[in-house]
């Protein structure tokens, strides 16, 4: 197959055509600032105004609640320090999971530096936030709970009610790193008692360097970048419009097309991951096999490397990754498989493929194939899997 088969949709997506349609007239004809007070510029606060109440309706949130940041790791990072600060004479503990992406552990890390008391929780081997334990990490300093809504590399979907409950009866704020989540699946803030949420542009076929904050009124949180009164004085700096209109019209699509765009990547993933399962042996799935996110297959392969499974992948025009993109070119496991209880010669093998809504079954049984002889190729010159055969007094057909 000549063309490029694009399966690694966690790290970024192509942006739609439309979006980009709807974004051009803001760079070259509608370029005027938001803040300033003559009718050409102002039309462009009324934009904005407009793609903040539609991404508020999608959360079931309201609109002056939305925030709009420069991508996922700002929203996380301002949810976190922001809350800490505003927080500090309550309390300085805060609650976690060990599979958080970066943005959020390592401004736990930062934080802990300024005397914040950090708990991580663990998960089970699926993945899935272990309750028992959150519960017993809560302390009457205890001023925020942060759990992703679904895991960036593995898939899987946490018990987000169940947490937002436990945080509500406990008077604890509750953030939501929904970056994978959003557009994905359907997310009511309401019902889900979140108080904040963080997502990103780019992971929902919309621009890069856009994302926004949900805060639900009534927190006092800080402004996290100051020099000016733009976004109700919480976030300084002139409106990015552009990204903005994509942003929105990007969320629009999504949530539009969620219900038949989901059920197909559905059927996608789960021939992936039958057929892999099935063909190539000693080989694992990552996560849990239903409470996922519906794009999403990570698989472990037994004694082989990930990066040259990756290479000969993209020398097949496949393009897939081992884990999350902010991590790429590390020589450490990823810290989710490890957190699952994957042993480091087996996380070493990890892929993940994330599929779209221009995925085909053609290019899935094509990557599949592909695998399979990669992955035996791989194994043929390991020694350690020669040593495996022979111990178990196994044959190579």
């Amino acid at each position: 197959m000549n063309k490029k088969i694009y399966l690694d949709n966690a790290a970024t997506t192509k942006t739609r055509p439309e979006v980009v349609e709807a974004m051009l007239p803001y760079f070259t004809e509608l370029y005027g600032n938001p803040s300033s007070v003559y009718e050409f510029a102002s039309q462009n606060k009324k934009t904005v105004n407009e793609a903040r109440d539609l991404i508020a309706k999608s959360l079931n949130a309201q609109t002056q609640d939305i925030y709009f940041t420069a991508g996922g790791s700002e929203s996380d990072n301002w949810a976190l320090k922001a809350t800490a600060e505003a927080y500090k004479e309550k309390g300085n503990h805060i609650i976690t999971s060990k599979i958080e992406h970066h943005a959020i552990l390592h401004t736990c890390e930062w934080l802990k530096k300024q005397g914040f008391e950090i708990s991580y929780i663990d998960v089970d081997e699926n993945g899935i936030l272990k309750l028992d334990e959150l519960k017993k990490a809560i302390r009457p300093t205890t001023i925020l709970i942060s759990i992703m809504f679904a895991n960036n590399e593995i898939g899987t979907m946490q018990p987000v009610k169940e947490i937002g409950e436990i945080a509500k009866e406990n008077d604890i704020i509750f953030h939501t790193d929904a970056v994978q989540a959003y557009g994905q699946v359907p997310i009511d803030v309401e019902e889900l008692h979140i108080d904040m949420l963080s997502a990103s542009g780019h992971k929902l076929n919309g621009p890069k360097g856009i994302g926004f904050l949900y805060i639900r009124k009534g927190l006092k949180l800080s402004s996290y970048v100051h020099g000016g009164g733009q976004e109700r004085h919480r976030r300084a700096g002139t409106e990015n419009v552009p990204g903005i209109v994509g942003l929105g019209k990007a969320a629009q699509i999504a949530i539009e097309t969620m219900e038949e765009r989901t059920k197909e990547e559905i059927r996608l993933r789960d021939l992936l991951i039958e057929r892999v399962l099935k063909e190539v042996p000693y080989t694992r799935l990552n996560g849990d096999r239903t409470k996922r996110l519906p794009n999403n297959a990570n698989f472990s392969f037994q004694f082989i490397e990930g990066e040259s499974l990756l290479i000969m992948l993209d020398m097949k025009n496949i393009c897939g990754s081992s884990g999350s993109a902010c991590t790429s070119g590390s020589l450490d496991p990823s810290h989710v498989l490890l957190a699952i209880g994957l042993p480091h010669e087996i996380a070493h093998g990890s892929l993940r493929l994330t599929l779209s809504h221009e995925t085909t079954e053609e290019e899935i049984n094509y990557t599949v194939e592909n695998i399979r002889e990669i992955v035996d190729k791989l194994r043929s010159m390991s020694p350690l899997y020669e040593d495996y055969l022979k111990k178990n007094h196994i044959e190579i057909d």
